[in-house]
């Protein structure tokens, strides 16, 4: 049995007994509320087991009655620790100021990195960080919350659109999210709506500029659609071509998909550790031993004591043991067909846009092999088709 730290912090003694009866010790120190473990018997009227030094002390009138002698072979914990250290109190004092030493240097800053910065300088960031105590060797103790000091840098930095400042033990980490500059809009030169892909015309309307195809035509990538050259020789002039053309596009797309896939999900079962935090080091305090999770996730949550705004170098971190299973799903090849070509319509969407409408689906080859569905599939969507191109480039070519 794992020692709990309650045990450790009285103090627990080894014990062998012998003579009398120690199976009548045992019962009638339950019914005293005498918590004896690790209970070895060696022979019938001699037994080995392990009890807390005040309990060692509240067994004696039990071993009179019993007729037991007791014979300590072991002894640990904080108690005899203490004495041990008293023996020793060099040893003590060097412990002593080692720890203390270790504890100081841990509530230091050893490290500032800066992450997500691309106009801004590295300089700059770190600059404005240290206007707000955030710079190397500083202690940690005396610098405000980690949200105080996102809003500061955030004022600080007017071309970054979001501050975070993270810290974890003895390192500081600042991300910058930079303001993305809108690109000037495009100069309205005179220009020809042309073809994105090959397609057939479903649709064509002309604000500006003059349609060249009609619906139902059939067109090229490159073909003029709406020609920004309008009126007749010599009277010609450009203008902007502006419209909508949309037609029908064929994708085809090949889809490979496992009749058996894997997936982990939580049960809703957990479990609570608590550990207390000092300095950049923790110190487990609850929850002892491996979980009796075949498997699980470990979710960590900080909570560091603060005064007045000043963070503390003390706190205590929840962990929870959320217990987790592994999920096989089977599929009939019928399903993964239906899960593949869903796929693919999403990938479709994702790619061209919501506006598309996917007017038929063939499915041109099928082939379960492997313990794999292998498809391919020809998507017929009704698209927008075009795009711009200035009159200046065409005349250059």
């Amino acid at each position: 049995m794992r020692d709990s730290w309650l045990q450790t912090l009285q103090g627990i003694v080894t014990v062998r007994i012998r003579g009398g009866s120690p199976s009548a010790l045992v019962n009638e120190a339950g019914a005293a509320g005498v918590r004896l473990w690790s209970i070895r018997y060696t022979s019938e009227q001699e037994m080995d087991c392990e009890l807390t030094v005040g309990d060692f002390f509240r067994l004696r009138p039990i071993l009179k009655r019993t007729s037991c002698r007791i014979h300590v072979i072991g002894r640990r914990g904080l108690p005899f620790w203490l004495r041990k250290l008293e023996r020793r109190k060099f040893f003590a004092a060097g412990l002593f100021l080692f720890l203390a030493g270790l504890y100081l240097l841990s509530c230091m800053i050893w490290d500032v990195e800066v992450k997500g910065n691309v106009a801004l300088t590295e300089e700059q960031v770190l600059s404005a960080a240290e206007a707000e105590g955030i710079r190397l060797y500083q202690w940690s103790f005396r610098m405000l919350d980690v949200d105080v000091l996102s809003r500061r840098l955030a004022q600080r930095l007017p071309e970054a659109a979001w501050v975070g400042v993270d810290k974890r033990g003895t390192k500081i980490t600042i991300e910058v999210v930079e303001n993305r500059t809108a690109k000037p809009p495009s100069l309205y030169t005179p220009r020809h709506l042309i073809a994105a892909e090959d397609a057939v015309v479903t649709r064509i309307i002309a604000e500006t500029g003059r349609p060249v195809v009609k619906k139902d035509m059939r067109v090229k990538r490159g073909d003029i659609l709406i020609s920004g050259t309008i009126g007749a020789l010599p009277n010609t002039r450009t203008v902007v071509a502006k419209g909508e053309v949309r037609g029908l596009v064929w994708h085809s797309y090949s889809i490979e998909l496992p009749l058996k896939s894997r997936s982990k999900a939580y049960t809703g079962e957990s479990a609570t550790r608590w550990r207390l935090l000092i300095g950049g080091r923790s110190l487990q305090i609850s929850g002892f031993g491996k979980p009796d999770y075949e498997q699980y996730e470990v979710v960590e949550q900080r909570q560091q004591m603060s005064w007045r705004g000043i963070a503390l170098p003390f706190g205590r971190i929840k962990e929870t043991v959320r217990r987790s299973e592994t999920i096989v799903r089977e599929m009939t090849p019928e399903e993964a067909r239906a899960v593949g070509l869903q796929q693919a319509r999403a990938e479709l969407w994702t790619k061209l846009g919501p506006d598309i409408d996917i007017r038929a689906e063939n499915l041109l080859h099928e082939k379960t092999e492997n313990g794999k569905v292998y498809m391919k599939v020809l998507f017929e969507v009704e698209q927008s088709i075009s795009t711009d191109m200035p009159l200046v480039q065409m005349q250059g070519e």
